[in-house]
């Protein structure tokens, strides 16, 4: 399946029924009167978070809904029928805006969760609602009021309790598919992952979801590579995993590189939570991790921790670690970024 996080829709909430010009006539029934009934008002355009999705790509294949029109009335005093809603089903975590995509109409972070889009035209006045003592035979009776139409776009932002950042080629989906059952495309060229991509990480009885994105380059705040669209993926995160890989020749400049892009998108990014890593060590000597780690700490103000997906060396610090400031998070502390007891760790 497909991974889609934008989507344009258009929508339009169903037509009121017309109310109905109606008399009584029955035998032996002389002045039967007027008995039109009202129309029946149209169907409503509904959003709901759902379990079960996370991609919008149903809605590459349809961008129109409309509501059903409420039925029309009918003669004895009988009401139409409410038209049928219509109800769009998406991924927690998706937000909503109007048609110039700046203007924020709701965001559904939880499953179950629903608003009200578009809200169907009230039906029409039968003509026994205009009976008097001066007119007791009317001959008119209202139209349905017109539904609601608007052009919308859904915007998903995967919600995730951890969310890796990093170079191409920095080692995040191997990362991920090490200790999720995630299987991302993994491959020794830049830009491998495409999409972002999900996982259940499991440490000590405890679970958390991680987020992968793509690689980000210099620039991609600019539209450079694959640019920072995806960024808004990590923004729910309650922490974020910064791999550097070891076989960077300046590993400093490349973490710097990163906390660039993040501060120029903004959004907070730059002030969650962030645990650094040098990834992908088994690919150097014992020298040049103490040469690599020792750049990378002066870089980012904290001793970073040494990674390899591959051998499994310090996977399960790193997880647990992550778990520490999940933990926090979901309590509703402040989570500390760099803890003083990972600061002064030997390298």
């Amino acid at each position: 399946m497909k991974f889609l996080d934008q989507a344009k829709v258009y929508i339009r909430s169903g037509d009121g029924g017309a109310g109905s010009v109606s008399f009584r006539r029955e035998k032996f029934i002389e002045f039967g009167g007027p008995d039109g009934g009202d129309g029946g008002r149209g169907g409503d355009v509904w959003l709901e978070a759902v379990d079960g999705l996370n991609t919008l790509i149903d809605y590459r294949y349809q961008q129109h809904f409309k509501a059903k029109t409420g039925t029309h009335g009918m003669g004895r005093n009988r009401t139409g029928a409410k038209g049928a809603d219509v109800v769009l089903k998406v991924p927690a975590g998706t937000q909503v805006y109007e048609e110039d995509n700046e203007t924020l109409i709701c965001d559904l972070t939880r499953t179950g969760q629903r608003h009200l889009l578009a809200k169907g035209g009230n039906g029409g006045f039968g003509n026994s609602h205009f009976k008097t003592s001066t007119n007791q035979a009317p001959r008119r009776a209202n139209p349905g009021l017109p539904g609601e139409e608007m052009t919308i776009w859904l915007r998903l932002k995967l919600i995730a309790d951890a969310g890796l950042v990093g170079l191409p080629n920095a080692g995040k989906s191997t990362f991920l598919a090490s200790v999720t059952a995630a299987k991302p495309k993994i491959a020794d060229y830049p830009f491998t992952t495409l999409h972002p991509g999900l996982g259940v990480a499991r440490i000590d009885a405890r679970e958390f979801v991680i987020a992968d994105i793509p690689g980000l380059i210099e620039g991609a705040h600019e539209g450079a590579g694959i640019g920072d669209r995806f960024l808004g993926h990590v923004e729910r995160t309650g922490v974020i995993l910064h791999l550097v890989s070891a076989r960077e020749e300046h590993p400093g400049k490349a973490y710097k590189t990163i906390r660039q892009e993040l501060e120029a998108y903004g959004h907070g990014l730059a002030e969650k939570p962030e645990i650094v890593a040098l990834s992908q060590v088994d690919t150097i000597d014992a020298d040049e991790r103490k040469k690599k780690t020792a750049a990378l700490k002066r870089a980012a103000g904290i001793q970073p921790l040494m990674l390899s997906s591959a051998t499994r060396e310090g996977v399960e610090e790193v997880l647990r670690r992550l778990m520490t400031v999940i933990e926090e998070t979901r309590a509703g502390e402040a989570p500390v970024a760099a803890d003083p007891r990972w600061q002064d760790r030997e390298a």
